[in-house]
């Protein structure tokens, strides 16, 4: 006997697994990668941290880390499908405070950058220098 999942009058799902809808909102490739990160704490649900066989139902709120970027959306829609990206645009409403949030991240990881830029490859003398500095060797 085929398992049914229950859906409104209109047809669509009433309730879907988090690791389902995150896959179908293509906020990750695939169900595995989703359902591990929701095990290892990257994606609340409600504020609380969450298994990814949470139900979700409309109105719910998702927070989920993706790299360097931390999202809040709000859940608009349910699918148990995954379709375009402009259907998965449509699942969800990303906050106003989330979205300036990260722009604001993005822009002091722009202003710091990781590593410092020569214009040029360092020079016989600097090597040598880097090299006694890096073994410890004052003169």
């Amino acid at each position: 006997m085929p398992k049914t999942l229950p859906v409104s009058v209109s047809g669509a799902p009433t309730k879907v697994r988090l690791d389902k809808w995150l896959w179908a909102a293509r906020f990750y490739k695939t169900r595995t990668i989703a359902k591990q990160s929701i095990q290892a704490g990257k994606v609340y649900c409600d504020g609380a941290r969450s298994k990814p066989s949470k139900e979700i139902t409309l109105g719910a709120h998702v927070s989920l880390r993706q790299g360097f970027d931390e999202k809040t959306v709000i859940v608009s829609e349910l699918s148990h499908k995954r379709g375009n990206a402009l259907e998965a645009q449509s699942l969800y409403e990303e906050t106003a405070e989330s979205i300036k949030r990260r722009e604001e991240r993005a822009a002091q990881r722009k202003a710091h950058s990781r590593h410092w830029h020569s214009p040029t490859r360092p020079n016989k003398k600097q090597r040598r220098l880097i090299q006694r500095f890096k073994q410890g060797k004052t003169d």
